[in-house]
């Protein structure tokens, strides 16, 4: 068998195989022989057809088989003898495949090439530090009585805080969910459609033109300038619960004390404030070691993440009430993040690798304990990711990136930098 390869752009090669005739034959007749002894045509006793029968009557479709796994089996060898490492599936393209010729065929594919990973002493990562102050736990006291709090229709024009509830349409589209027609005014969601319900009643109309902000949450309408024809169907105000021991033993604090509350949210909130600085350096460490290695992104790995962030927006989009003829999502929007996503992986691969990482069974039950806490019942949560070892796979992925983010940081200049309880959960939310 003969072997070339021709680097063409970046990771992407083109290989040309060449395999003799005689490999190709002999390999027909074995099994066109071993057809014989099973297949049964009328005339014939089974295992007693000619070979020559077999041969006019199977030899195309055999012959077609035969070309399709020698050209299968022959690439992968060649790879192996190239000691090269796929990115992807190849395509084939037989350019010789004639009876009694050698085969020969192209193949172009993309490698995994190696990384030389830079030095990251240069390199400054700042790491969140905060702490929660009296004020934070009245405003997430103020958060829970807001989620608590009654809506009452009221007889009056819409002001701050009402909850304006409309029907109509958008773009001359019905209203996309539920939670749409509920409009929350001062939430921050979308401002210019809050502020456009000031001042409005039970039974007023609105024509409006309007951006969607772009952070949005329905990324489907993010950014976009829409339409709308707008009726006014009830004006709600919000009644906020008093927080006494009713109030307070609805979440599970069994004495049913102020005190008792707080301390129990400052606890929740520590938690909270933990797993989002976590994330956070996560991010800036993860930020800083693409900016010191801008390594190639195989096309093929890209694609398929973009695909799969895809299908991940399509069904957040499907979940959030959107009906699925209005879903209109198109792969190269996904790319840039997608690349980004792929070159962090091949470098956190490459980093676990070199320093030979390793995961314990003891540190994945510690991670699936953790990610299991925040459910309402852990111990069946528990049970859920140790029931398919895709799960668990992912966990140890996870536990693996956490021993890379942490050598990252141990290479790396590390500097504090102060911040909220707020502004952390803000950020958060964008990671």
């Amino acid at each position: 068998m003969q072997v070339s390869v021709e680097t063409t752009q970046g990771p992407e090669r083109r290989m040309t195989v060449s395999v003799p005739a005689e490999r190709i034959e002999s390999e027909i007749q074995n099994r066109l022989m071993n057809l014989s002894r099973t297949v049964k045509l009328k005339g014939f006793r089974p295992g007693k057809v000619p070979f020559k029968v077999m041969e006019n009557r199977y030899g195309p479709s055999v012959r077609s088989d035969v070309l399709n796994d020698i050209t299968r089996t022959t690439f992968y060898e060649a790879i192996s003898s190239q000691n090269l490492k796929l990115a992807g599936f190849p395509r084939f393209q037989q350019r010789v495949a004639e009876p009694g010729r050698d085969l020969e065929y192209e193949a172009v594919f993309e490698v995994l090439e190696k990384v030389m990973l830079a030095p990251l002493s240069g390199v400054d990562i700042a790491r969140p530090v905060a702490e929660i102050t009296e004020q934070d736990v009245d405003t997430m006291v103020g958060n829970l009585r807001r989620q608590r709090a009654e809506a009452v229709p009221v007889e009056r024009a819409a002001r701050e805080g009402d909850r304006v509830t409309v029907s109509g349409t958008i773009d001359g589209q019905p209203f996309l969910g539920e939670r749409e027609k509920e409009i929350v005014i001062g939430a921050g969601v979308f401002p210019d459609l809050e502020q456009a319900m000031v001042g409005t009643a039970r039974g007023d109309a609105r024509v409006l033109d309007l951006r969607f902000p772009e952070d949005y949450p329905v990324r489907l309408m993010a950014g976009r300038t829409a339409h709308f024809e707008l009726k006014v169907e009830t004006v709600a105000e919000f009644r906020l619960p008093e927080v006494n021991e009713e109030f307070i033993r609805s979440f599970d604090i069994q004495d049913g004390t102020l005190e008792s509350f707080r301390q129990e949210l400052r606890r929740t909130m520590q938690d909270e404030m933990a797993e989002a600085i976590s994330s956070k350096i996560k991010a800036r460490a993860l930020e800083a070691l693409l900016s010191q290695n801008p390594i190639e992104a195989p096309r093929s790995q890209v694609e398929q993440q973009a695909e799969l962030m895809m299908e991940q927006a399509r069904q957040t989009l499907l979940g959030q009430g959107v009906p699925a003829s209005e879903i209109k999502l198109n792969q190269p929007s996904f790319e840039t993040e997608a690349k980004r996503r792929v070159q962090i992986g091949l470098l956190v691969s490459e980093i676990v690798r070199e320093q030979r990482f390793r995961v314990g069974p003891e540190q994945v039950r510690a991670r699936v304990e953790s990610l299991a806490s925040s459910y309402e019942n852990p111990a069946e949560a528990i049970q859920w990711y140790y029931a398919d070892r895709n799960r668990i796979s992912s966990v140890e992925q996870l536990v693996l990136e956490d021993q890379v983010v942490d050598w990252i940081m141990g290479q790396a200049r590390v500097t504090e930098e102060k911040t909220g309880f707020a502004a952390l959960l803000r950020e958060r939310r964008t990671l």
